[in-house]
């Protein structure tokens, strides 16, 4: 358990300082506002009206397959790093987690989810 007090300090001085950053900003900042600070911006412009057509889904799904196989590397990382301890079934519990990620990486090529058109 005293292997995570490193951490647990970290996480606590990482919100003190964002915490105090925020509350001597708003405490100590000037604060003058004007039509034109208060306006919405948007590009040195205002905005007119909504973009017309429609959004590529394509970019989003392709965003979301990188974040899931991105998320493989939290598990696998820790897991490598004990991997002589857990012995013989560790590896077996993987090789079923990495099966069944590539099932879903199989699926999502196959559907065509990582063609770019």
């Amino acid at each position: 358990m005293s292997e995570y007090i490193g951490i647990a300090v970290s996480f606590v001085l990482a919100t003190l300082v964002a915490g105090g950053m925020v509350l001597l900003a708003s405490k100590l900042g000037n604060k003058n506002p004007t039509p034109a600070k208060m306006g919405p911006f948007e590009c040195g412009q205002d905005p007119i009206a909504l973009p017309k057509g429609h959004l590529a889904v394509k970019f989003y799904l392709i965003a979301i397959l990188f974040i899931l196989f991105d998320v493989e590397l939290v598990f696998l990382y820790p897991w490598a790093v004990i991997y002589r301890d857990l012995g013989s079934l560790g590896l077996i519990e993987m090789a079923v987690f990495l099966g069944i990620l590539m099932i879903g990486y199989v699926y999502a090529w196959d559907n065509g989810a990582l063609d770019w058109k």
